[in-house]
């Protein structure tokens, strides 16, 4: 089986490819499951209950969420009431939402999803490892393949979970710093790893931000708003193939989509 995990969706260009790019991709690619991190699908930050409905119906079945989670409290209804949308694991037991889900592919294979978040160079959270402990203990027995998001800043940080759950985990895989790595490997226990499967959004730009705003309150300490870029969009996530009886990984690839070839795609159906 294939999965495909998106990397965080970066406002209204990130969601347009979503939806220009996601269906083709499932015929295309033979994909039998699409998940993807929609923390910045909201103006860059947070997520609505409107832009989570847009995502599921471009053909996500599943949404993984980082820090930016409760940036729009309107999503906390969603968050307690929808079970194909996370928060991180390791979050309070009281934060508003599950912390996993379990989904169900195309031919009937059920895989659980789980986000986390590190701790290194980030807000002070409960521990990732123990919290990833916890939730995979709890899938039932009979769930084979299991994705991790695990929202970090550090490769180290990344690194150290790919191992903790090597053998444990069909992938884990990393958001957050918005910037593609060229590291995905299988792990000597069958667990598909990356440190970043990168941004979907616009390239042209500071991790999806106009340049130049960043730029001025850089160099200058004169704040100004960082609004979402518009140029250079791609869809960045990573496939996995995964043996469904074993919940081993047996590929894995990066995967870099242009909002030419999306558009070109769409314009052919």
């Amino acid at each position: 089986m294939r999965i495909l995990f998106i990397g965080d969706i970066v406002g209204k260009p990130g969601r347009k490819i979503v939806q220009q790019a996601v269906l083709p991709l499932i015929d295309r690619m033979s994909l039998d499951l699409v998940v993807a991190n929609g923390e910045n699908s909201a103006a860059g930050s947070g997520i609505t209950p409107a832009i989570y409905r847009e995502l599921r119906q471009a053909g996500v079945a599943g949404l993984t969420l980082g820090d930016h989670i409760y940036r729009r409290r309107e999503i906390v209804p969603i968050l307690l009431n929808n079970k194909d949308i996370v928060r991180p694991a390791n979050y309070p037991s009281d934060a508003p939402g599950r912390d996993s889900m379990v989904l169900e592919t195309f031919k009937g294979v059920r895989v659980g999803v789980v986000s986390l978040i590190g701790r290194v160079f980030m807000k002070p959270v409960d521990c990732p490892f123990a919290a990833a402990n916890r939730v995979l203990d709890k899938f039932p027995k009979d769930i084979k393949v299991i994705l991790v998001d695990f929202h970090a800043e550090a490769t180290s940080d990344m690194q150290l979970m790919g191992r903790h759950l090597d053998g444990r985990a069909s992938a884990v895989l990393g958001t957050h710093t918005h910037v593609p790595t060229a590291d995905e490997t299988i792990l000597p226990g069958g667990t598909a790893f990356q440190c970043d499967v990168g941004m979907t959004g616009p390239y042209e730009s500071i991790l999806g931000r106009r340049i130049e705003r960043v730029l001025e309150t850089t160099t200058t300490f004169n704040p100004t708003q960082f609004e979402v870029a518009v140029g250079d969009v791609r869809l960045s996530g990573t496939i996995v193939d995964v043996d469904p009886s074993t919940g081993k990984a047996t590929n894995i690839e990066r995967l870099v989509v242009t909002e030419q070839e999306a558009a070109g795609w769409r314009d052919d159906v």
